[in-house]
């Protein structure tokens, strides 16, 4: 098989073929008409391998991560006949965090497949942390065939309750005949119910020949929500005066930020990010305030506390994303709330609301607009006023990070934050990042802005560190023409750095910008607060990282001076080629993620009394 078949252009074509709808995949594009094979509607005789190989071509999939196993072997020698690009990766981890970032860019499902039992266990993290980023990954475990299964033979253990409490569907394949009906729900509810779903398939399932049709994906309609809860919250807006619409998740999943924009124009009201999804609005627009949550933005925290109704869009409103920040706790006590969720049972979970809409983010949008436009909202008399009152918290923020994001004169290495200030007047405006759970990568809440949606792809409330790097892999595959940067702490690195070499093998450029202190350190601020600066674990010697990317057959490019950085990334950016940016910076701590997760130690064993 020649090379080029598997080149970023040709991938890149084929998805370009599949088109954008957001709804499941849209094989009747790729495959309607006089093109359309004879087995979408024709029962036909094929193997189950084949079957199962189909199913995943009938819902679009043109690429799958994993590492090769004899389990699944029979339908893998198919997949390059399919059309179905095999990516083979390092660690079955990261598979699922590039099956995870692939399908957070492209709005469609994923999948990965690995080897039974070890392979499989491999997987449970990263289909963890897909669950809590509700991204469609379908996860493919072939298990211990079923004539054997029981006996303790190798490489066997019991599959789906590893996985029954992080993923929204379990299919097990109990005959070859229904390899295709089990394959194709995977996909649908993979998307139906936003999240990971598994597909396990003991090996002998692959064999034997069965008569089939591949049905096409079914697309299922959403709606805007109850009228009555519309309504409700249509007079609830209407008579508001300082209204604030918070923007989420959901929003960007169900293709919602232009209807969220037009309805924000419409009644001239500030709009907020939810935490971790800084791209759920345009972050050039005069209307966005910023991100909530961890060193999200004082001036969305300011502009939200003053609010009398929040509408909360797309979003599940986490109780990670609405903490006290910068000693202030700014969620508003008495404002009413209205949520828009797609799943019932987040409706209220979190924070009391008022008005609860079980609606698609973007049809929900679109709805109160209509309503609104002919409701004469009383936000709309005192606009001048509210909006110089956000545009002065804006500016009054600005000028407080610019004054945080600076090394002091003489210092030998700078401080992470002006490292990040540099990345940011640095980044193209189509880039994607993908952000660890850690120190410095969660201060970079403060400074990731975005003009296009698909863009920010962090690890979540799993928060697992790991994450970012694999998780631009995928998405880099999923949409080549933009630029996929990892913002990766030193300890965290150590659990990705492999995947360098995937992306040399596999052509997949995307860049790690490595932030280098020798320390673990969100984990050393509590040792801080807390331990007496007794550090356990917590310190940490590297080599250099750039040095590693280059002996990996990558770039490399190690800065240690602010003005250093910008042009260190671009350079990368322009090589075309996966590289890492490596920046020295000091030891400065942020806050921790939440002051009441520890408290003072207590001893009571006379050897451990200093210990406090």
């Amino acid at each position: 098989m020649s090379r080029a078949i598997w080149s970023i252009k040709n991938i890149a074509a084929r998805a370009n073929l599949l088109g954008s709808e957001r709804c499941f995949s849209t094989s009747s594009q790729l495959y309607g008409g006089q093109d359309s094979p004879a087995w979408r509607s024709t029962p036909t005789q094929m193997t189950s391998s084949e079957a199962f190989t189909e199913t995943l071509v009938a819902n679009g999939l043109t690429n799958i991560f994993g590492i090769v196993g004899s389990a699944f072997m029979d339908a893998l020698d198919i997949f390059p006949a399919a059309g179905i690009r095999f990516v083979s990766v390092q660690h079955e981890q990261n598979a699922t965090h590039m099956a995870d970032g692939y399908s957070r860019v492209t709005n469609k499902p994923s999948a990965c497949i690995a080897q039974n039992g070890p392979g499989i266990t491999n997987f449970v993290t990263g289909v963890a942390a897909a669950y809590w980023a509700h991204s469609p990954v379908v996860v493919i475990t072939p298990e211990t065939g079923s004539l054997t299964n029981g006996l303790g033979g190798f490489q066997e253990t019991n599959q789906l309750p590893i996985f029954s409490e992080i993923t929204k569907y379990q299919a097990h394949v109990v005959s070859p005949k229904r390899m295709a009906e089990f394959t194709n729900r995977c996909f649908h509810y993979a998307m139906m119910e936003r999240g990971p779903v598994q597909l396990n398939i003991p090996r002998d399932m692959f064999y034997g020949d069965v008569v089939t049709t591949i049905p096409p994906p079914l697309v299922i309609e959403k709606s805007a929500g109850g009228p009555a809860a519309l309504q409700e919250a249509t007079e609830l807006l209407a008579g508001a005066k300082n209204p604030v619409i918070v923007s989420g998740g959901g929003v960007v999943m169900a293709d919602g930020v232009a209807q969220v924009q037009a309805l924000a124009e419409a009644l001239q009201i500030p709009v907020c990010s939810t935490y971790l999804h800084n791209d759920s609005f345009p972050a050039d627009h005069p209307l966005w305030m910023g991100p909530l949550g961890y060193q999200g933005s004082k001036a969305a925290m300011n502009t939200i506390s003053k609010a009398d109704v929040v509408l909360a869009i797309g979003t599940r409103l986490g109780p990670f994303g609405a903490l006290p920040q910068y000693g202030f706790d700014y969620w508003p006590k008495d404002a009413k709330i209205i949520q828009v969720e797609s799943n019932a049972r987040r409706l209220g979970l979190t924070k009391k609301i008022d008005v609860g809409i079980l609606g698609d983010a973007k049809l929900t949008s679109e709805a109160l607009l209509a309503k609104l436009q002919a409701a004469s909202p009383a936000c709309l008399d005192n606009k001048g006023d509210r909006l110089s009152a956000a545009k002065l918290e804006k500016e009054k923020w600005e000028a407080e990070l610019d004054a945080m994001s600076v090394t002091p004169a003489g210092q030998a290495l700078m401080e992470p934050r002006h490292a990040l200030r540099e990345l940011e007047k640095a980044m193209p405006d189509n880039a994607m990042v993908s952000t660890d759970i850690g120190n410095i990568c969660s201060v970079s809440n403060s400074y990731l802005r975005f003009k296009n949606p698909n863009s920010f792809f962090a690890a979540m409330s799993f928060g697992n560190c790991g994450y970012a790097f694999p998780c631009a892999m995928g998405a880099k595959l999923g949409a080549p023409e933009r630029p996929a940067i990892a913002y990766v702490g030193d300890g965290a690195w150590g659990m990705s750095l492999n995947e360098i070499m995937t992306c040399v093998r596999e052509n997949i450029p995307a860049i790690a910008v490595v932030f280098n202190n020798g320390q673990w350190g969100a984990e050393k601020k509590n040792q801080v607060d807390f331990y007496g600066d007794r550090y356990v674990g917590t310190n940490i010697q590297n080599p250099s990282f750039a040095e590693v990317s280059r002996v990996m057959g990558a770039e490399g490019i190690k800065v240690d001076k602010p003005e250093e950085v910008g042009a260190a990334l671009k350079t990368l950016i322009a090589s075309g080629k996966p590289g890492v940016l490596e920046i020295m910076v000091s030891k400065t701590l942020a806050d921790p993620f939440r002051r009441d997760a520890l408290s003072k130690p207590i001893r009571h064993l006379d050897k451990y009394k200093t210990f406090v």
